[in-house]
């Protein structure tokens, strides 16, 4: 085993800065190529890093030999085809989330991966947050009873990412802030719960306020600055309820909306106790002894969870351990969100079928 994997990033925008930041902070990593279809983005990740080969053409880190690893961080129709690439060029993929626009491509990745013996990660970054291990343990150990529903909720006020950029043009993107951000939540509640098989979706979304994109007064816009001349076919707004053959599913979303209340918030419901979480951050367990009702805050030591997902995949790459972002465990959450865009389309319950 040599003394450090050497590892490439594809995409040098936001997400693949902090992989650049984690893969430093790997003693097992050493980062030696950047691309980036914008040569300046490459070039200025590279000099941060002290990175030797900067690029226009991703092919350029997959052909060369002694590169074992990759992360895939550019826009989401671009997982697919840029993931099978690396596999088929045999490279263990740490690939961002979404695993891809649907979950036809995603299983067509997946596929690639077993084929080729390779690892695929899948960048679901909450899975290594000391928090949610807190809280998964805490339901394992039967602390709450019986879950039989979780709720979350994740929406802000006036903040679509993007506008008129791929974030917001559905070809690109796959659609708007369910596979954003609902992917996150959705993958957090099935990794606390062990993984329960979803089995039916209903859903609605809503596209309504950046049909004209020049009208659309904002607070805060990362990935911006809007453009006008721009395309914006994607939801801002969802809710929806998810029947699995454990606990149903609550959840309500918005990039923006109307009201100025930003909430990121899980919630899980036992028969013995509850648990109410923010999304990044601490929980509080809610429960009962002898008639007294109690609350429980968890606190723990700051980890730094992308560089823990990081440390992940070089370790499980290198050795063959099991990986806890192996795609398998997040076909669920694309499969969930396939339907429910059928759902929203549709106005019906549409039932899964992975």
């Amino acid at each position: 085993m040599p003394a450090k994997t050497k590892v490439g990033i594809i995409g040098c925008g936001a997400i693949g800065g902090i992989h650049a930041d984690g893969y430093s902070k790997c003693a097992d990593a050493e980062l030696a190529a950047v691309a980036d279809i914008l040569p300046e983005k490459a070039e200025a990740l590279a000099a941060q890093h002290g990175v030797g080969l900067a690029t226009a053409n991703y092919k350029d880190i997959l052909a060369d030999p002694s590169i074992g690893a990759v992360s895939v961080c550019t826009p989401n129709d671009l997982h697919c085809p840029m993931t099978l690439d690396a596999l088929r060029a045999g490279k263990h993929v740490l690939c961002e989330k979404p695993i891809a626009l649907n979950l036809t491509q995603a299983k067509k990745m997946h596929a690639e991966a077993k084929r080729r013996e390779r690892l695929l990660a899948i960048g679901v970054v909450n899975r290594f947050n000391t928090y949610v291990e807190l809280m998964k343990e805490a339901i394992a150990s039967g602390q709450i009873g019986e879950v039989y529903h979780t709720r979350f909720v994740f929406k802000n006020y006036r903040c679509i990412p993007g506008l008129g950029g791929w974030f917001t043009t559905k070809a690109r993107s796959g659609g708007g802030v369910m596979i954003d951000w609902g992917v996150h939540f959705l993958d957090l509640v099935f990794y606390c719960l062990g993984g329960p098989k979803p089995q039916a979706v209903s859903g609605v979304a809503h596209a309504q306020l950046a049909r004209d994109i020049r009208k659309y007064a904002y607070l805060d816009m990362w990935a911006g600055p809007p453009d006008p001349k721009g395309t914006c076919d994607v939801e801002e707004y969802v809710s929806g309820l998810l029947r699995t053959d454990g606990p149903t599913v609550a959840f309500e979303g918005a990039w923006a909306q109307n009201i100025d209340d930003t909430s990121m918030f899980i919630e899980f419901l036992g028969d013995k106790g509850g648990i109410r979480a923010d999304y990044g951050g601490g929980f509080t367990l809610y429960t009962d002894k002898d008639g007294v009702l109690y609350q429980r805050k968890a606190t723990a030591p700051a980890r730094e969870m992308y560089v823990d997902e990081i440390v992940s995949f070089i370790d499980c790459a290198r050795t063959g351990k099991a990986s806890r972002a192996d795609i398998e465990h997040v076909l669920p959450s694309q499969a969930v969100i396939d339907a429910f865009y059928k759902s929203a389309a549709t106005g019906r319950e549409v039932k899964i079928r992975q």
